[in-house]
């Protein structure tokens, strides 16, 4: 069984989880790569709603083994309430384990992150404020704490004290806040260390078991490919990668371990947060496709903008990932549109350009370039055969697919597991 990276391919929040749980039914393993608990992914299936921002979504199906990869910044008592959540409600997560390499969010990553913020003023970048830039930020600059170090408590201490010396000095004379307590600290990781003790492990040897049996693995991306902080809307970008070959770091595989990328993509646009959004719809459109979705961010409730679909974005997401299939999700909120746009060009400075600009500057200048298209207005969401979809929806597909240079497999028409269509098969 091959190794599927399964990957934002807009600004994050296209539906990956349903996508991970739909395909994780064939799986093994399924681990998340990146990201921290800013990510959010909300799963329906037989055991009701979910909303994850830590654990993997394969965690639903008994034989798959969830990892939180190496690549992920761990909240230890957020990861613990949303253990405890899935354990409430019946779901087991004895099958969860974090590689010992990912880093640690601590509280000082928390403060700071806040009043990096606020100091920015009207600059902001829209961060969930949750620590993960600063922790990885740490992370590079080798002053991070990793999961593995909960598990020696005299290293941890003699690590946590020379750090929060320096971030006391950060917090007291440049931000003018009162200086965080070792002891407080050292003491609340100990007790985050006992409690996922069990679920440490050195995780690469659990994916090299799993390929050596050909068993099938998942990797789970977090926020989308246009949130890279190289290939993204820097600076209003994400802190690790989340294309598919930061799927590689993220989980410990070598790059050729990889045999398929699937993107996914929403059937319109949406953003979370300050960033150039080129096909924002800032009308009564953008309204109705926001309620009718219910585009709010699963962490942070934030309403998300909303845009037509945007296929020089797309191709360049497609390009950079090396997608070999793609899924469309929330087809079935056009429904009742009665004309719907492509984004196939952007006007900049009075030229016509067919490629997403690297500098954010000249990607806010950047106005969209249309191709419009018949609706369908009818329903879609019982529909499950692609052939009975309306022909002008299945002619809204096909020209995406045509756009994004990519086959689709899979296409989304509602929340739940069944509504889906299943176009071409993946593996």
């Amino acid at each position: 069984m091959p190794v599927i990276a399964i990957i934002g391919a807009q600004w994050g929040d296209e539906g990956k989880g349903k996508v991970v749980d739909l395909l994780a039914e064939r799986a093994r393993v399924v681990v998340r790569f990146s990201g921290g608990d800013n990510a959010g992914h909300t799963v329906v299936n037989p055991y009701g709603e979910f909303r994850l921002h830590l654990i993997p979504s394969g965690i639903f199906y008994p034989q798959v083994v969830c990892i939180i990869g190496n690549g992920v910044v761990v909240n230890p008592k957020v990861l613990i309430d949303e253990m405890a959540q899935l354990n409430q409600r019946g779901i087991d997560t004895s099958r969860l384990f974090i590689s010992d390499r990912a880093n640690l969010i601590m509280p000082y990553h928390v403060l700071l992150d806040g009043l990096e913020e606020e100091l920015r003023g009207g600059k902001a970048l829209g961060t969930t404020r949750k620590g993960i830039g600063p922790a990885f930020a740490d992370k590079t600059a080798r002053l991070g704490i990793r999961v593995g170090d909960l598990l020696d408590k005299e290293a941890l201490v003699e690590r946590l004290r020379f750090i929060l010396d320096y971030k006391n000095v950060i917090l007291t004379k440049v931000y003018g806040v009162s200086p965080l307590s070792l002891d407080e600290i050292y003491s609340q990781y100990c007790q985050y260390g006992e409690r996922l003790a069990p679920h440490i492990r050195e995780t690469t040897i659990m994916l090299e078991e799993a390929l050596a049996k050909d068993e099938l693995v998942i990797l789970e991306g977090a926020q989308g490919t246009l949130l890279d902080p190289d290939f993204g809307t820097y600076p209003y970008t994400t802190s690790s990668s989340p294309l598919a070959g930061g799927g590689c770091l993220g989980a410990g595989l070598g790059p050729t371990g990889i045999s398929r990328v699937l993107g996914v993509f929403k059937a319109y646009c949406t953003r979370v947060g300050s960033g150039p959004l080129p096909t924002e719809l800032k009308d009564e459109t953008g309204n109705l496709i926001r309620e009718r979705a219910h585009e709010y961010g699963t962490t942070t409730g934030r309403p998300r903008r909303c845009g037509w679909f945007d296929a020089v974005a797309a191709r360049f997401s497609t390009r950079i990932n090396g997608f070999t299939g793609a899924a469309i999700t929330r087809l079935d909120v056009l429904d009742t549109l009665p004309r719907l746009k492509i984004c196939v060009g952007y006007k900049l400075d009075g030229k016509t350009i067919d490629y997403f600009p690297g500098n954010v500057a000249s990607l806010e200048r950047c106005q969209p370039v249309y191709e419009e298209l018949p609706g369908w207005q009818s329903p879609t969401s019982d529909i499950r055969d692609y052939e009975q979809l309306p022909i002008d929806a299945q002619q809204y597909v096909a020209r995406l697919e045509e756009l994004i240079s990519c086959p689709v497999n899979i296409i989304s028409v509602g929340a739940e597991r069944e509504q889906t269509i299943h176009k071409m098969p993946i593996f």
